[in-house]
């Protein structure tokens, strides 16, 4: 077998493990990513396996962007834009705080560490990654404040770390002082911001004068790297920019695109998230065997490596819980501005124990230099760092459920904000049809008018009983399954022509996604 024909069936049986593995541990309740991660590293000890080695440069260039573009598009800008008090003191504040008590205590604790690459190794460690916040957030009902805050940490603390990282990395083998490493951090974080916002408002300009959903999705596809590159030649976050650029396009869709290139951007991303969030969890397990292999070959014995795990495990949970504690403190009695988070002591328990680690940990860790004392076994810690953050959040549905102002999300006030904000629309655009009624015919206004108002009737009707419009949308989801069986019936007796048979096709799956829609209401 040729070279080539060997990477495309590696390839494809990855892709084929990856979403297997997914898929069957959502349908039996497993947690998806210590499943694949648990698979991957048995497949890592078999002998006919080759080592796998994480490249920091594909993960970091390749993988990261689409994968926290894919999450950014699907984060409220408002939501985000509310809670930025508590996401900016914990995506800075406490990612620098992370850094350095790490940092000191990996030195303490490491034989022949140097500081510098002991505060290298805490920039490592101190990021939250979002593809692992968004696997635990979904498993366990958290209220949305905290889910808000998870999510806007993870997005935005790599270039917090990451900027640490090359500071301490620069410190390894030049000096540094503190003001070089302040302009550093001030040009990575202005030129991320500056370059995600100029790419977010130049793609929303090209994309409002797009008018086919296929060029637009294609355009979308790649906008991370289109926010990325530029930000990362003139030597700011990149992270950043894709972050910033995914808020603002999402922020701005409902008036730059149309419905159908809504609907096929959001599922294009859906599918390629998944198999990149899974498929980065797989990998992680992959690179256990020669992550191990390198480590036992360092002068530090089995039993002591086992022991600084330990603690640096219970020093990272410890800390990020003070630091959560110290934040509740400031938002209950600090300035007025920041008494307004409603902030209780309870949630830095929820959000200390879903500061999950990910890929960006173990990338971050193969960027240390070759010089580096204990480079192996610190990319032994970072990864243990990664699955015991992973473990650590298994433990959050117990803590919702014991601790009671962890409130989850009410679901039928959603439910119901969302049909009165459906009727609020649809009266709407009765009314617009008011203004100009010889235009239309006066049965199509009729039956405008019949449609608009069986939804507000049916937020009179009694809660013991079920709503007449979700009624009409379990039946009319019953009624398309037999109307497309009907369709792909005349199909196989050739009695209509293929454009026929492909356009009413299309009809029913668009009527398909807009009920699919109305019901994830509930599960978002």
């Amino acid at each position: 077998m040729s070279p080539e024909l060997l990477v495309i069936l590696i390839t494809v049986c990855f892709v084929v493990v990856t979403v297997s593995i997914a898929g069957l541990s959502s349908r039996f309740g497993f947690f998806g990513p210590m499943a694949l991660v648990a698979v991957g590293a048995g497949i890592s000890f078999i002998p006919a396996v080759p080592q796998i080695k994480i490249e920091p440069d594909v993960i970091l260039f390749g993988i990261l962007p689409p994968l926290l573009y894919a999450a950014a598009i699907r984060t409220s800008f408002i939501d985000t834009r509310a809670r930025r008090d508590p996401i900016i003191i914990l995506s800075v504040g406490l990612v620098a705080y992370t850094v350095f008590v790490v940092g000191i205590v990996a030195w303490l604790i490491v034989p022949a560490l140097s500081l510098a690459a002991a505060l290298a190794f805490g920039a490592v460690i101190a990021p939250t990654d979002a593809v692992a916040v968004n696997a635990v957030t979904r498993k366990a009902p958290l209220p949305r404040i905290v889910t808000t805050v998870l999510d806007g940490e993870s997005l935005l603390n790599d270039a917090t770390a990451l900027a640490a990282l090359n500071a301490a990395i620069a410190a390894i083998t030049t000096v540094v002082t503190p003001l070089s490493v302040a302009g550093n951090f001030a040009i990575t974080v202005c030129g991320g911001l500056g370059v995600g916002l100029a790419v977010g408002v130049i793609l929303g300009w090209l994309r409002r004068r797009i008018h086919e959903a296929v060029v637009d999705t294609s355009l979308s596809l790649v906008a991370p790297f289109v926010a990325f590159l530029p930000a990362q030649l003139i030597g700011a976050s990149g992270i950043l920019a894709v972050v910033i650029s995914g808020l603002y396009l999402s922020y701005r869709s409902p008036v730059i695109q149309s419905a159908e290139a809504r609907i096929a951007e959001s599922l294009n991303w859906r599918t390629v998230q998944f198999v990149l969030e899974n498929a980065v969890f797989l990998l992680i397990g992959l690179s256990l065997a020669g992550i191990v292999e390198n480590a036992l070959k360092s002068d530090i014995p089995v039993w002591q490596m086992a022991l600084i795990s330990i603690v640096v495990l219970a020093v990272m949970l410890v800390s990020r819980l003070l630091w959560g504690f110290g934040l509740t403190a400031v938002f209950r009695f600090g300035p007025r501005q920041l008494r307004r988070q409603s902030w209780h002591w309870h949630q830095p328990i929820a959000v200390s124990f879903a500061g999950v680690r990910g890929v960006v940990t173990l990338a971050a860790v193969f960027l240390l230099p070759e010089a580096t004392p204990q480079r192996a076994f610190l990319q032994l810690l970072a990864f243990v760092v990664v699955v015991g953050t992973l473990l650590q959040s298994l433990a959050l549905p117990l803590i919702v459920r014991v601790l009671p102002t962890l409130v989850p999300p009410n679901f039928e006030q959603e439910r119901m904000e969302t049909r009165l904000l459906l009727s609020e629309a649809q009266q709407s655009g009765l009314d617009s049809l008011e203004d100009h009624p010889e235009t239309f015919d006066p049965r199509v206004l009729a039956r405008l008018r019949a449609d608009a108002t069986f939804l507000s009737d049916s937020l009179k009707s009694g809660s013991g009983t079920e709503p007449p419009h979700e009624s009409y949308a379990r039946a009319r989801q019953h009624t398309l399954q037999a109307e497309r069986a009907a369709v792909l019936r005349a199909r196989a007796e050739h009695r209509y022509q293929e454009p026929a048979v492909r356009a009413v096709l299309r009809i029913l799956d668009a009527e398909e996604v807009a009920l699919a829609t109305s019901a994830e209401a509930k599960a978002d």
